[in-house]
């Protein structure tokens, strides 16, 4: 079972519903015992390429080989709060996602909600803008857009914006206009001249410069010390990890899989996650598309959880999120015990959580 979802805002109310039904199936279970293999898994991604490893797990039968007798089932979100909304609901089981909405539904849960259990992806992330605005001081009075409030993207540019002195707000308001969109939506709008800009993730930073003539005036690589910023990770509702563990080591079985064909499979990699993208929205990406957003994306199952104090600090800043603690944030044991297997290294959760 497959469906699209292209919400591009949460009601206040919606949220503040989906964070209380997190929190109250969380205090549920928290001495729910091992329960054995799960009948059905349900998996949530984006049709993005910073999603490559959920895209080549279904293309390729990565994900469903490792998972065995559990039956998988998935849904196609746009941005990451939309799918924190179904996670939270209990309408799905683990879903790839950026880091900042991860980390909101943990603070928002008080650590009730759910577990980042590996890391997908770093990098592919940036501001394009339209000719004619070539420095950060020419986007006053400008109106920006990202995929969603509260998106790792959202905070990302609103968080750069006010290094560069502008106010802004979650209204819309400020310096510069913030709109958040589904991407799609954004290409055509850049495309129609009603957008100066976005800050989006890949391939829509790619379809933005080469079928519409953007050009980037930010590369977030650019923003981080050593030039690499989680961009998706994998988190499991801790209801469903702590009721079927030996569903999600199988889960991370296939998803480690998946990251290593990737980068085993180079020159085939770009036309398997496109089959996929075709899959999930009708239409290809093309290929000169594809081939940058490739070049802009790594992919791997460490999570950087060293990075991600910083990402807390960069949300609140941004106005998008509470302050709280994300000790416990990672459970990292499955995945360890999964690499000590494969022969991969260990890897840290940087006093966040379990390893």
């Amino acid at each position: 079972m497959k469906t699209l979802r292209t919400a591009t805002a949460i009601t206040t109310l919606g949220l503040i519903a989906a964070m209380m039904t997190g929190c109250a199936s969380g205090a549920a279970s928290a001495e729910g015992a091992d329960q054995g293999p799960a009948a059905e898994l349900r998996l949530g991604y984006f049709a993005n390429v910073t999603h490559a490893p959920a895209l080549v797990g279904l293309q390729e039968g990565l994900l469903q080989d490792a998972l065995g007798d559990t039956a998988l089932s998935t849904e196609v979100f746009n941005a990451g709060p939309a799918a924190i909304e179904a996670l939270s609901a209990g309408a799905i089981d683990a879903t790839y996602i950026g880091p900042n909405p991860s980390i909101n539904t943990f603070i928002q849960s008080r650590g009730e909600s759910a577990r980042i259990v590996a890391g997908a992806a770093t990098g592919g992330a940036a501001l394009v803008v339209r000719d004619g605005i070539d420095s950060p001081a020419d986007l006053a009075g400008k109106t920006l857009a990202t995929p969603q409030l509260g998106n790792t993207q959202d905070v990302a540019l609103r968080g750069w914006l006010k290094k560069q002195g502008f106010q802004t707000d979650t209204s819309g308001g400020g310096d510069v206009t913030i709109t958040p969109t589904e991407n799609a939506q954004t290409f055509q709008l850049f495309k129609d001249g009603q957008l100066d800009g976005a800050w989006l993730p890949e391939p829509w930073v790619s379809r933005l410069v080469v079928d519409a003539g953007a050009k980037v005036l930010v590369d977030e690589a650019d923003e981080w010390p050593d030039g690499q910023f989680p961009t998706t990770v994998l988190l499991v509702r801790k209801d469903f990890l702590d009721e079927h563990p030996e569903t999600v080591s199988k889960l991370l079985a296939g998803h480690e899989a998946s990251v290593k064909w990737i980068a085993d499979n180079a020159g085939t990699a770009a036309s398997v996650i496109n089959a996929q993208i075709a899959a999930d929205t009708g239409k290809p990406l093309a290929d000169a598309v594809i081939a940058r957003a490739l070049e802009h994306v790594t992919y791997s199952v460490d999570p950087h959880a060293d990075t991600f104090q910083t990402l807390v600090e960069n949300g609140v800043a941004a106005g998008t999120q509470k302050e709280g603690s994300i000790e416990g944030l990672f459970d990292l044991r499955l995945l360890n015990a999964q690499l000590a297997t494969s022969g991969g290294a260990k890897v840290s959760a940087s006093g966040l959580g379990e390893e």
